[in-house]
């Protein structure tokens, strides 16, 4: 085929004309000053809260500046022998636990051919529903004073770090499964075609094959455990009993005792391990993102039916405890008295008799839920829209990039004690948000910011570079390109982030603690609150509420989903 002239080179007919290009300077000036603009408020939400809770740490109750006499003190009075300790080594017994736990799950879900495992995957997930109180709970009713299963634990107590532990493996279980599932189920079949050449073993090709090609996916789990662990506050503050953790101590120092300085010297203490296992998470990140190759062949397991028995057993256990773990917590909110009347009744849904909590805190719950829904799906896709799609500089989408993803370093209570440092300080021009609804809102974006700017970054970097430039050449402004092209491709993804902020707004607890009012509490502090009123059968149904909740926020988003995939593909196939 011989090119033809008009194509092989450039004509004066398709440069830009002198108008053309000056209004496409001003676009790149407009979208820069709106990245710009995204980055300021980061820094309001995420890096002024920080600054002023670290300047709190090193001043006195006056405001004045002592240095490292905060922490020196904390220092003599046990609080890192005890606290700090105590903290690291329940973070690292329970990610052992879990990471292991998700792995054998990953691997029957993905190396055998088990039936039904769509409804396994979705009962494995179900206590990400949850709040982080609702096993804490359970847990008190099977293994308590007056526990069902109480002779189990041969005279130990539950109340302390076997509690701990039992709880935060319930809740963690879900986040290193889909690690470990994504991991998995990109592995390479050519691997396993090559070791089932060479006659290799099943148990050596496990060993050669299977754990090198998820390496990077449980080294990432187990950050991620340990952080959400060691920063959690719901399961020790319900099951810890007098086994100080850094979370609770944090709550001891600001709620107990009213030192917020000494509140800000754990926050720091309790900072600098998320920190810590953040960074390692984003360097295997990168390197996990590295090893994917263009020519790698999807695994499809062979039928085999002791393999399938074997994945059967491995998903036995953890099946059974989710399954006794949130029916005991359905059946606690229905009995009448716990354990003297056990006739089932709604009794414990009447939250307006119950002190700590009421049905205006679940309508407050879903009004911020919902608040922060809209407001951090729009400010997150718009935001990775500018950073992705439009031009910027290097230095700015870097800066950015940064300030997106500082969040997932912060522990949700160090975040919410930094807010009320900020915010609340009679100098703060905005201090007037303080207690309302509005900064739990916006305190909930920042906390879960960062993982859904990764997955709206991972949406739009699949779209391909060639729309813009193909609207630029028909004249039709990158706005158009976003309302007419990416933002019905993106959908999924949307629908993806706007599902994951509802819940975790409804079941967060340590991100909110310190920030409500008399008239914005929460439904999940409410949890709290009664079962520290002793009301705990409320507070089981409470959590259940949530749960529920949650999960007719997952099945509309599943149909909405199921839906929009219907109409992209069908608008795919009509651009063919």
């Amino acid at each position: 085929m011989i090119d033809s002239p008009a194509l092989s080179k450039p004509t004066t007919h398709n440069r830009p004309t002198l108008a053309e290009l000056r209004r496409r300077l001003a676009g790149r000036w407009v979208f820069a000053l709106l990245l710009a603009t995204g980055c300021g408020i980061l820094i309001l939400l995420v890096l002024a809260p920080l600054y002023t809770l670290l300047s709190k740490s090193v001043e006195n109750k006056a405001g004045d500046f002592v240095g490292l006499e905060n922490f020196a003190h904390y220092l003599s009075t046990g609080g890192i022998e005890s606290a700090f300790f105590n903290s690291l080594w329940v973070a690292g017994l329970s990610t052992v636990i879990v990471v292991s736990l998700a792995f054998m799950a990953a691997w029957a879900l993905t190396r055998t051919r088990l039936p039904i495992t769509g409804w396994i995957r979705g009962v494995l997930i179900l206590p990400i529903l949850a709040p982080s109180l609702l096993p804490a709970i359970s847990l008190v009713y099977l293994f308590g004073n007056q526990g069902v299963l109480k002779s189990w634990l041969f005279g130990a107590e539950i109340y302390g770090p076997i509690g701990i532990i039992m709880g935060s493996c319930f809740w963690t279980f879900p986040h290193a499964l889909m690690i470990l599932l994504t991991a998995m189920d990109n592995a390479d079949g050519r691997h396993y075609e090559a070791a089932t050449a060479l006659k290799a073993s099943p148990w050596r090709t496990f060993w050669t094959v299977t754990v090198p090609g998820a390496r990077y996916g449980l080294v990432s789990a187990g950050f991620v455990v340990f952080t959400l662990v060691i920063t959690d506050f719901g399961v020790p503050k319900v099951i810890g009993g007098q086994f100080d953790v850094l979370a609770t101590d944090i709550y001891k120092q600001v709620i107990g005792q009213q030192k917020f300085e000494m509140g800000a010297v754990v926050s720091v203490l309790l900072l600098l391990p998320a920190m810590l296992a953040f960074i390692a998470d984003r360097y295997v990140q990168r390197k996990q993102s590295a090893s994917f190759t263009a020519r790698s062949v999807p695994y499809r397991p062979r039928q085999d039916r002791k393999r399938d028995a074997l994945g059967a057993l491995m998903l036995t256990p953890t099946l059974v405890f989710i399954f006794a773990i949130i029916g005991m917590a359905i059946y606690a909110s229905f009995v009448t008295f716990w354990p003297y009347n056990l006739d089932l009744s709604l009794n414990n849904y009447q939250f307006g008799r119950m002190d700590g909590g009421g049905w205006g805190a679940y309508t407050n719950s879903l009004q911020m839920a919902l608040g922060t829904m809209v407001v951090g799906t729009v400010l997150v896709f718009f935001n990775a829209w500018l950073m992705e799609r439009t031009p910027q500089s290097r230095l700015l989408t870097g800066v950015f990039q940064f300030l997106s993803l500082l969040p997932l370093a912060v522990p949700g209570l160090v975040l919410g004690l930094s807010y009320i440092f900020f915010f609340n300080h009679p100098d703060n021009p905005i201090n007037g948000i303080y207690g309302t609804l509005f900064i739990l809102i916006l305190c909930t974006v920042t906390h879960f910011y960062a993982v859904s700017h990764l997955t709206a970054v991972t949406a739009l970097k699949q779209l391909d570079q060639e729309f813009e430039a193909v609207g630029e050449s028909l004249n039709a402004s990158r706005w158009r390109v976003l309302f007419t092209v990416t933002l019905p491709l993106c959908l999924p993804a949307i629908l993806d982030v706007a599902l994951y902020l509802f819940v975790n707004a409804m079941t967060t607890v340590s991100a909110v603690v310190f920030l409500y009012g008399h008239d914005s509490q929460l439904a999940s502090v409410a949890v709290l609150n009664m079962d520290e009123a002793g009301d705990i059968a409320p507070a089981a149904a409470m959590a259940i509420l949530i749960t529920a909740t949650c999960a007719v926020a997952k099945l509309i988003q599943g149909v909405l989903r199921f839906w929009v995939d219907r109409s992209t593909r069908a608008w795919r196939q009509g651009t063919e």
